[in-house]
C-alpha cells in the first residue's frame, strides 16, 4: 500500500461534510456492481441464521500460493445498522498441516469493486499485500481473509469490518473439512486492516462472546476518524481517489445518514459513476490531484452533526468497549498520516479497565514504514500466544 492510501482518513470529511447545504436530492447511493458469481449470491432465509453460521462452502485452486490448499467459505454476518448480510472467507491452509492454529489476516482493500476484495483479488493482482498475508504459512498457519467491507464493500466502515471479521472466524472454524474447529485463533492486520482488527477485539466481548481469540495484532490504527477530519482541506491531493471512495463507502453503509450524493456536483456525479467499481491503483491513478471543489456543490466544513456522528461511531477512540483477548498495538510515534496519540489514549484507556494489552511505540514518522518494522514482532506475540505464554502488557 502506497503512503498516500492513508490520506484518505485525513482527508475524508471533504466529502462527508458537504450534506448540510442546500442542494436538492439527486442520487441514491451507487453500489458496486454484483458479482456475478451465483457463490456470493444470499440465500432467500438469510435472516433466519445466526451470525457467523455457513450459508456455502467450495474448494477453490491456490496455484499462485505454492503449498497451500484452500476453500472459501460464505457466512451470515451484520452491517451497521443490524441487519443480516452474507459474507465470505477465503482459507489458506499448508499442505500436509492437520489442525493448524489460525490467523484472520485483514488485509488491506482501499476500493469499491467487488473484484477488489480478498476473495477476487488474491488471485487477479489487485490484493495489496499478498506476499505479507502469506508469511504465516511459512510459520505453518492456516491463513483467513475475509472480504470485511461487506456485500456493498463498504470502504471506510470501520465497525462493519469488525463485525465481519469475527464472523469470518466462526464460520471458518465452523467447516468440518478445514479442521479447524479446535484451533487456537489470532486476528491481524495494519492500517485498513489494522483498524479492522482492532474493531473487532473491541466487539469481541459484546457482539461475539462466544468465540475465543488468543491474539489481536494491529498496527497503525486510525483510532480517531473526527480529529484526523478536522485537520483537512479542499485543496487537490495526490490521494483524493481513496478519500472520495472512503466517503462513497461510507454513504452505502449509511444512506439515510450520509447523503453524499445529493451535494455532489455534475463532476462529482460523473466521477461516482466512474470509480464505483475500482479498485486501489485506479482510484490512485484517476483521482491523483483532484480536489473536493471539484466535486461538491456547496461546501460546509464540519458543519454536519450527523458526518461527525458517523466519524465518532467509526472511531475506536470513541468506542466504549474493552478488548478482552490479548492484543498488541504498534505506531508511530511521528506519524503525521495516522496519528499517535488517540490510539496511544485508547490503550490507556484499556488498562485501566484491566485489558491485556501491550502498545509497542516506534520513533518513525513514515507510515507503512511503521508497518515493516513492527509486524516481526506482532508474528512473534502471537506464536507466543500460540504456545500459551502470559501474555506481556505495557500498562
Amino acid at each position: 500500500m502506497s503512503t498516500v492510501a492513508i490520506r484518505i482518513l485525513v482527508l475524508i470529511l471533504s466529502i462527508l461534510s458537504l450534506g448540510v447545504v442546500g442542494a436538492p436530492a439527486q442520487a441514491e447511493p451507487l453500489y458496486p456492481q454484483p458479482d456475478p458469481d451465483p457463490f456470493y449470491a444470499p440465500p432467500a432465509d438469510l435472516g433466519s441464521l445466526q451470525p457467523g453460521d455457513v450459508v456455502r462452502t467450495r474448494r477453490i485452486d491456490t496455484m499462485p500460493y505454492v503449498g497451500t490448499e484452500g476453500w472459501q467459505v460464505a457466512f451470515r454476518s451484520t452491517n451497521s445498522g443490524g441487519n443480516p448480510i452474507m459474507g465470505v472467507t477465503t482459507v489458506l491452509i499448508p499442505v500436509g498441516v492437520r489442525n493448524p492454529p489460525l490467523v484472520s489476516y485483514q488485509a488491506l482493500i482501499n476500493s469499491l469493486g467487488s473484484r477488489c476484495n480478498p476473495s477476487r483479488s488474491l488471485f487477479n493482482g489487485e490484493l495489496q499485500d499478498a506476499v505479507g498475508a502469506m508469511l504465516p504459512i511459512g510459520r505453518g498457519w492456516a491463513i483467513s481473509l475475509p472480504d470485511y467491507l461487506g456485500p456493498n464493500v463498504a470502504y471506510g466502515a470501520a465497525k462493519l469490518s469488525g463485525m465481519v471479521t469475527l464472523d469470518s472466524v466462526k464460520a471458518a472454524q465452523r467447516v468440518t473439512e478445514l479442521g479447524l474447529a479446535d484451533s487456537p485463533v489470532a486476528i491481524a492486520g495494519y492500517s485498513g486492516g489494522g483498524m479492522a482488527t482492532a474493531w473487532a477485539a473491541a466487539l469481541q466481548p459484546t457482539y461475539a462472546p462466544d468465540l475465543k481469540i488468543a491474539a489481536a495484532v494491529a498496527g497503525g490504527v486510525p483510532a480517531d476518524l473526527e480529529q484526523m477530519a478536522l485537520s483537512l482541506g479542499f485543496d487537490p491531493h495526490p490521494g483524493f481517489g481513496l478519500a472520495f471512495a472512503a466517503a462513497m463507502g461510507l454513504e452505502r453503509e449509511y444512506p439515510d445518514r450520509l447523503p453524499i450524493s445529493d451535494q455532489l456536483n455534475e463532476n462529482g456525479l460523473w466521477f461516482r459513476e466512474f470509480t464505483h467499481d475500482a479498485c486501489r491503483r485506479f482510484l490512485l491513478f484517476h483521482g491523483a490531484f483532484r480536489s473536493a471543489e471539484q466535486m461538491a456543490a456547496s461546501k460546509s466544513l464540519m458543519d454536519s452533526p450527523q458526518a461527525r456522528e458517523v466519524l465518532r461511531e467509526n472511531s475506536l477512540r470513541d468506542f466504549p468497549g474493552v478488548p478482552t483477548v490479548p492484543t498488541y498495538l504498534w505506531q508511530g510515534r511521528y506519524d503525521t498520516l495516522t496519528a499517535f496519540g488517540p490510539l496511544a489514549e485508547t490503550a490507556e484507556r484499556y488498562c485501566k479497565a484491566g485489558a491485556p494489552v501491550q502498545m509497542v511505540p516506534y520513533d518513525i514518522a513514515e507510515h507503512m514504514t511503521a508497518a515493516v518494522a513492527g509486524f516481526a514482532d506482532a508474528w512473534n506475540y502471537v506464536e507466543a500466544r500460540f504456545r500459551g505464554e502470559p501474555a506481556p502488557t505495557s500498562c
